[in-house]
């Protein structure tokens, strides 16, 4: 054994990287939780008996990698190592490659061990124990030392290899990166204020909320900076994390007009966002792996299919054909969608699962926001294992609030329920017998004996968890899952989606609090649907912010700080930076309706006069308009009104449900030249992420001050939010309605050079608590302050 390290690398990661063999094997087997894997680690320790010891560190230095880990137990009478794993069902189900890949662990221990006390042979055990029953299978092989000791240095030759590679590329990737100049001549106004917050956010490892508005250029004016800084402040990692496709779209652009991808041409269709084309200069080359992370069904080459060799061609033998395709695709570095679908049929293998494999290699991950804040997320869960020092851009991240409650809450639907019964096996009788006695018990204590059988649903806030409920769902989900494990045969898809939603509303239950609900609602006789909703997603969140290095928040809408902090668990050091909007209030008309109420009570009455102001204002300016509406019901009921009495005038609307293509149609009806007004939802697909500038957008109404309805649920919300933070009107219904407002405004001016008008339509537009937290640019009467000063970078 070498006495030299150059690299290190831990045994688990050593023996995924060169131990893994044949198919990949994702068919449904529920597997053990990370707690019952902890649990039955506890297990076999308490069997073990006296002298034993367990959780033993293991270090040597071979073929120049310092290799490290921790064996679960070693027993010196017996000279026996052990590596334990958990299991469900039959141990004859495992797949062989699954049983060589634990050899290999258990084999790399053993000659650390060996080396390190001087072992001239020790006996190795995997120790298997099957969670439901307790019961344990020992499988034990003695080996030489001398074996052990060849065994280890040959997986660590295979992956110097790589090692090598990989601190070369870091070591190219580190000098260009300090070298890396801004791809335009001059900054965007407000683009440099921006660029120099996200530095200063890594280079002191804090977080930052940055307001910073549409048109500078925020998604270059954070990559730039942030890129810069990783050599400077050894970050090993970046993720830019959306909401939405347009997002990643954008930020896969500005990267190569940094130069990350060699000889791309530029996209003329985001140009507007990311800087003025006409500036773009020859890009650098850079030796940067970026890597877009995309959902599984939108990647999958054989839909309907399970993640098998025996279904799925690309999982047949995936693990041979793995290591030339992870070469490939680092050689090749750019990574976007098509790239990485290119290289996975070149080399015969999943495209989805190549990208989860070179998350852990890419130096830029793109992806969606729950690959850092999810449960499961990928992205923390590799950060975390590999301790990378990652620094974090979340695009639009005024709507991370609501996209974190829906990742920490659940439902339970009684209707799926109900048809699982009908067709699910034997064994299960009992299980779901008593689970749908318990829905029953529920139902009826909760008072919907005869309601909600017609209109609105029934709904109840419920005290609290609701323990008998939860204690058969738990043990229906055991069931479940024994029966799954025994006969694969009879996994339904309804039979598994039962099973995920018992396993993710028990699992949240477990940690059930002030910063959730469960809540039930009745759609009708049999339809009841029971949900477990967080409220304040920061008790989640707090530790992913604190396992990154660095977080930049940005979005033209995240004022006041105090909200966004609060409700993520943003750290208390956090900065707020809001950036001054270049734009001119001559730019933007902005004109009041408060003779105009869109209350519910109202709306009927109010129809009559938004149809002149429509009328009236296209009449004067000829050109597109948008007009937003609080629901579909409404925006249909104006909708219907302005056709019949303004039959001239084009109209185009938003409906439930649309698809990518009719979305693309909606949005091709905005045409320079034209004139007509398209109708939409406030806070749906069409207003904010969309880019229509100049004259293909000349103006907006918007007819609700978009606040969330005065229901039970936002009660019971706005309380909760009182006692905690003091704030349960704004936070509850204030804020969040005045941020999607002016996410709508902001459609109407994208660029320096253009003009347009904003309607606000309600007569809550008149109260000082409203006006003082529109954007100060717009200069209404009234007002004297916005949401948060501009040169105010403290806590308010």
């Amino acid at each position: 054994m070498s006495e030299t390290p150059r690299y290190r690398v831990a045994v688990r990661a050593l023996c995924d990287f060169t131990a893994r063999e044949g198919d990949l094997d994702h068919r449904f087997t529920p597997a053990p939780s990370a707690e019952d894997g902890i649990a039955g680690h506890a297990e076999i320790a308490r069997r073990g008996g006296e002298g034993v010891e367990r959780e033993v560190p293991l270090r040597g230095v071979i073929e120049e990698l310092s290799v490290s880990g921790r064996a679960d137990g070693y027993d010196p009478a017996a000279n026996c190592l052990e590596e334990v794993k958990t299991h469900r069902g039959t141990l004859a189900r495992m797949a062989d490659n699954q049983r060589a890949l634990h050899w290999a662990q258990a084999k790399a221990y053993g000659a650390l061990l060996c080396a390190e006390r001087d072992l001239p042979a020790v006996t190795l055990a995997l120790v298997y124990l099957e969670v439901g029953s307790g019961r344990e299978t020992r499988l034990e092989q003695r080996f030489e030392a001398a074996e052990l000791s060849d065994f280890l240095a040959s997986l660590c030759r295979r992956y110097r290899a790589w090692a090598e590679q990989e601190a070369g590329h870091r070591e190219r990737r580190d000098s260009a990166l300090r070298g890396l100049a801004f791809p335009h001549a001059d900054f965007r106004p407000g683009q440099r204020e921006l660029a120099e917050g996200v530095y200063k956010a890594a280079a002191t490892g804090r977080c930052l909320l940055t307001q910073a508005p549409t048109g500078i250029g925020k998604t270059l004016g954070t990559l730039f900076p942030l890129l810069a800084a990783m050599p400077r402040h050894a970050l090993d990692r970046m993720a830019f994390l959306t909401m939405k496709t347009p997002g990643r779209a954008l930020a896969l652009e500005a990267l190569r007009q940094l130069g990350a991808e060699s000889g791309a041409e530029k996209s003329a269709g985001t140009v507007a966002e990311l800087g003025d084309e006409s500036r773009i200069e020859e890009p650098q080359r850079l030796p940067l792996r970026v890597l877009e992370l995309i959902a599984r069904e939108k990647v999958c080459e054989y839909p309907g299919r399970a993640c098998h060799g025996e279904a799925c061609p690309l999982a047949a033998g995936f693990y041979d054909r793995l290591p030339a395709a992870r070469q490939a695709a680092v050689t090749r570095g750019w990574l976007d969608r098509e790239a990485l679908r290119q290289v996975a049929g070149e080399h015969g293998v999943c495209p989805y699962y190549l990208g989860q494999e070179l998350a852990r290699w890419c130096d830029v991950a793109i992806g969606d926001v729950n690959h850092w804040f999810d449960a499961n997320a990928l992205l923390h869960g590799l950060a975390k294992t590999n301790r990378w020092r990652i620094g974090l851009l979340v695009d639009e991240a005024h709507n991370l609030v609501e996209r974190a409650r829906g990742m920490y809450s659940a439902e339970l639907d009684q209707r799926r329920l109900a048809r699982v019964r009908r067709s699910a096996p034997p064994a299960l009788a009992r299980p779901l017998g008593r689970l749908a006695r318990q829905w029953q018990t529920l139902v009826k204590e909760a008072g919907f004996a005869e309601a909600g059988e017609k209109g609105r649903p029934a709904y109840r806030v419920l005290d609290g968890l609701p323990d008998a409920m939860v204690g058969a769902l738990q043990g229906a989900a055991s069931a479940i899952t024994d029966t799954l494990v025994e006969h694969p045969e009879s996994a339904s898809p309804e039979l598994q989606e039962l099973l995920f939603e018992a396993l993710a509303f028990t699992r949240l239950a477990e940690t059930f609090g002030d910063h959730s609900l469960c809540d039930l609602a009745r759609h009708g006789r049999g339809k009841a649907v029971l949900g477990l909703r967080n409220l304040v997603p920061a008790d989640y969140l707090a530790p992913r912010f604190r396992a990154a290095r660095c977080a930049v928040l940005f979005s033209a809408t995240l004022a006041p700080p105090g909200y966004h902090r609060d409700l993520l668990g943003l750290p208390a050091e956090t900065v707020w930076q809001s950036v001054a909007s270049p734009f001119a209030a001559e730019q933007l008309e902005v004109r009041l309706r408060t003779d105009i109420s869109t209350r519910l009570r109202d709306r009927e009455a109010s129809v009559a006069p938004i149809v002149a102001e429509l009328a009236g204002q296209v009449r004067r300016h000829p050109g597109n308009y948008l007009a937003f509406f609080s629901s579909f019901a409404y925006l249909e009921r104006a909708r219907v009104a302005f056709a019949e009495a303004h039959p001239s005038i084009p109209v185009w609307a938003q409906v439930r449900g649309m698809g990518e293509p009719e979305r693309d149609a909606f949005l091709a009806r905005f045409a320079t030249g034209g004139a007509g007004i398209g109708f939409a939802v406030l806070g749906g697909a069409f207003a904010e992420g969309i880019d229509l500038p100049g004259e293909r957008l000349i103006g907006a109404f918007i007819a609700t001050l978009g606040l969330p309805p005065f229901d039970d649920f936002n009660e019971t919300l706005k309380a909760r939010l009182q006692a905690r933070f003091g704030c349960g009107d704004d936070y509850a219904y204030r804020i969040p309605g005045l941020i999607k407002v002016v996410q709508a405004a902001g459609r109407v001016i994208r660029g320096p050079a253009d003009r347009g008008t904003v309607v606000l339509m309600d007569d809550r537009f008149a109260r000082r608590e409203v006006l003082t937290r529109l954007p100060e640019w717009w200069r209404l009467p009234g007002t004297t302050v916005s949401f948060e000063s501009p040169t105010d970078t403290t806590r308010p």
